[in-house]
């Protein structure tokens, strides 16, 4: 009987049932009932940040994924499964971006918003363009399940994003080079809206390490490319990006993919339109870009 419970375990899919389960024997012995008014949950950063401007006062918004994480190796608590099951909303991407939530929101019975739609890469919200749509069906879902979205906050989130659209596309512009190393593919969205070439250190995941094979291709691929700069990003180990800028004879710069931001940056003001900015800022001087 033990390897077998252990196999049970051991699936993701049953874990969270188990938790599901775990959660709701827990609210009917007797567990907090108190009502704080609605609850949006989001799934990580962007997600909060963007519901959080959209949705009324009344409503609390809840990131899942803590400050400083990195949101593909997030694990559920059973409050988390409890925050899943009870709120009114949960807004997430998918496609494998974070199974844990996906798992999670498969098993509630109340409205959920993949916000990826038909889309194959996850990373959209690099794209402001794509994100400015984001924001829209955010709010319409919102207002479908009465949570009072702010028109008027809607609609300046999205005329800034818009406005971002255009920095964007000035920057990028007129540059010297157009290739943009990074250490995981997370900017494919961002370089296809500007005309970049994206090459990526790893997959779609930043834990998703190249083989010893791989690392020697993508040296060569970086050494043979005009490219200058290796970047790497804040919320994982910069070794590997470290290691492709030293052999390939470049310089290492972080750009920021947004996909969480630490304590300590959130009460320094930082957001994600200030990043944005930022990695607009470092890739202008990594490609050699020139205003007109």
């Amino acid at each position: 009987m033990i390897p077998v419970l252990n196999d049970v375990l051991a699936s993701r899919r049953m874990r969270t049932l188990l938790l599901t389960l775990l959660v709701c024997c827990t609210a009917a012995c007797g567990g907090d009932q108190r009502n704080e008014g609605p609850t949006v949950v989001a799934s990580f950063y962007p997600l909060a940040w963007a519901t959080e401007n959209v949705t009324g006062r009344g409503v609390k918004v809840v990131n899942l994924t803590p400050p400083g994480a990195e949101p593909h190796d997030v694990e559920l608590t059973p409050s988390d499964v409890a925050r899943i099951s009870d709120a009114e909303l949960v807004v997430y991407v998918g496609s494998g971006f974070q199974p844990a939530v996906e798992d999670a929101v498969a098993n509630r019975a109340g409205p959920s918003l993949d916000v990826l739609e038909d889309a194959g890469d996850p990373h959209v919200w690099l794209d402001p363009v794509a994100f400015a749509g984001i924001v829209q069906r955010i709010a319409s879902r919102a207002e479908e399940l009465r949570l009072e979205p702010d028109a008027g906050a809607v609609s300046h989130l999205r005329s800034v994003l818009r406005g971002l659209d255009v920095q964007y596309r000035r920057g990028l512009e007129n540059c010297e080079r157009r290739v943009v190393v990074t250490t995981h593919a997370a900017f494919g969205e961002l370089a296809r809206r500007y005309g970049l070439t994206e090459i990526s250190l790893a997959g779609r995941t930043p834990e998703s390490e190249p083989s010893p094979r791989d690392l020697e291709r993508l040296i060569a691929e970086v050494g043979a490319s005009d490219a200058t700069t290796v970047f790497a990003e804040p919320l994982v180990s910069s070794r590997v990006a470290e290691t492709v800028a030293h052999e390939a004879g470049v310089r290492v710069a972080t750009l920021d993919p947004i996909e969480g931001l630490s304590q300590e940056r959130l009460d320094a003001g930082e957001n994600y339109l200030s990043v944005m900015r930022s990695n607009l800022a470092v890739l202008e001087q990594a490609l050699g870009c020139r205003q007109r």
